[in-house]
């Protein structure tokens, strides 16, 4: 198995360790070559952001201005709020050093010198642990102006951890930036991008954990290798992050385009009981859900999971056996984004709540089948109607769900309705009969 960014070393978040282990000396080999150079090599390897959206990282480098008068910032997002993700932490407990030089690297590309981590605030061991990793790194020299006489360069980067305040929004890139700046985290209206209007009017650009982390065995082994690496439109591996019902849930590293049914089935040990698999959520709560009867043949990348009807997100499989209450499960998927929905656009704000009401509506047996048009009808009214991507993450579940799972939910809305029914006529019953009682 190939693993770049979380190979089996152990106490490679030591400093000497990976520096043992040929670590920085991807930094001291980006320095002998120009940014151009480097962003170049990153754009051949083809890799993509691990963040959610799989967008080219070298042309997103490539949208940095070369001249400009303003300072220019990396921001790294590890906010990781996205629920089923949990593949960040990972890289800031076991491998931290491998993000630190991969910032350096991509600042030194974007001529950045200055790089903000932006870790959610609950990850209060984690930001402890890339802290110590950060600390480490200065004190031997191999961060902030120590670089120049440490690299032989005029280059040099600083490296602040900012924590935030448990905002899902500030995942969304311009919420972040909003936070760092001190202000509440509202996405802002583009254009202007980031590249051109960041942190404090400033050039930005923003990238994801995973992202960075990859950049060093880039430059160390070359854009070739890396493109060489599962499939060729989105190369390279992913940490996938699999919970829910599986005997061996975990981060597992494994090449683009691994068949989903081998790390369920193959890495994930299989589900308990060898239960039937009703639902699969392929990245991260806000991805459309698939049938379990559907993912047979279906690949772990980008363009694979779009055919599917679904997208890679942030690699966060999320398996769900034959006896899960899909009804619960969406109607707590809807009441994370109705409360996680920072209120700036009205389609999301009224949108979410409207669509955990309906939801809570079915569980308590009040629902009708005509809910689940409506709940189709307010996810359409949602989706593409907000400033940020929030709104497709709260739409997109509910509306693929019940799309995808019409008999499902046609089955539980009546088996509900003919519940609430016998309850009545039962109460019914038990009145009349009290009522006879007295009277006679």
């Amino acid at each position: 198995m190939i693993k770049i960014v979380l190979p089996d070393i152990p106490n490679l978040h030591q400093l000497e360790v990976y520096k043992q282990n040929g670590g920085y000396t991807a930094i001291k080999k980006a320095l002998s070559q120009s940014p151009d150079d480097i962003i170049d090599q990153v754009k051949r390897s083809g890799l993509r952001g691990r963040g959610g959206a799989a967008f080219s990282t070298g042309l997103k480098w490539s949208f940095m201005p070369k001249t400009t008068d303003k300072p220019k910032y990396l921001c790294v997002n590890g906010d990781e709020s996205e629920p089923g993700s949990f593949k960040d932490r990972q890289i800031f407990e076991y491998n931290p050093h491998q993000l630190i030089e991969g910032i350096l690297i991509s600042c030194y590309a974007i001529g950045a010198k200055t790089c903000y981590i932006y870790i959610r605030g609950e990850y209060h061991k984690w930001i402890k642990l890339m802290q110590n990793a950060i600390d480490d790194a200065y004190a031997a020299g191999l961060v902030g102006e120590a670089m120049k006489s440490t690299f032989n360069t005029d280059f040099y980067c600083d490296i602040y951890i900012h924590k935030g305040a448990g905002a899902y929004i500030c995942g969304e890139e311009s919420a972040l930036m909003n936070s760092i700046e001190g202000k509440r985290g509202y996405p802002r209206v583009k254009p202007p991008f980031p590249a051109q209007n960041g942190l404090w009017g400033c050039p930005t650009t923003i990238n994801n954990v995973e992202t960075i982390a990859n950049i060093p065995p880039i430059i160390n082994n070359g854009w070739e290798w890396f493109a060489s690496i599962g499939e060729p439109k989105h190369p390279g591996t992913i940490l996938f992050g699999v919970s829910g019902h599986v005997n061996k849930p975990g981060v597992y590293e494994l090449p683009t385009g691994t068949l989903l049914t081998d790390i369920i089935y193959n890495y994930a040990g299989g589900i308990p009981g060898n239960k039937k698999i009703l639902c699969i959520i392929p990245g991260g709560s806000s991805m459309p859900p698939l049938r379990g009867d559907q993912i047979e043949g279906v690949k772990m990348d980008a363009e694979s999971l779009k055919a599917a009807g679904s997208a890679i997100g942030t690699g966060g499989i999320m398996v769900m056996d034959e006896d899960t209450d899909l009804v619960k499960v969406l109607a707590r998927i809807a009441h994370f984004y109705h409360h996680e929905s920072c209120g700036q656009c009205t389609p999301c704000r009224e949108g979410t709540g409207w669509l955990e009401k309906i939801l809570k509506r079915i569980i308590a047996g009040k629902g009708s089948v005509s809910d689940l048009d409506l709940l189709i009808t307010v996810a359409n009214q949602i989706e593409g109607n907000t400033i940020c991507a929030l709104g497709e993450a709260a739409a997109w579940p509910v509306k693929y769900m019940v799309e995808r799972f019409r008999d499902y939910f046609e089955q539980r809305v009546s088996k509900e309705i003919n519940l609430e029914v016998a309850n009545k006529v039962h109460s019914m019953r038990h009145s009349s009969i009290t009522v006879e009682g007295i009277v006679h």
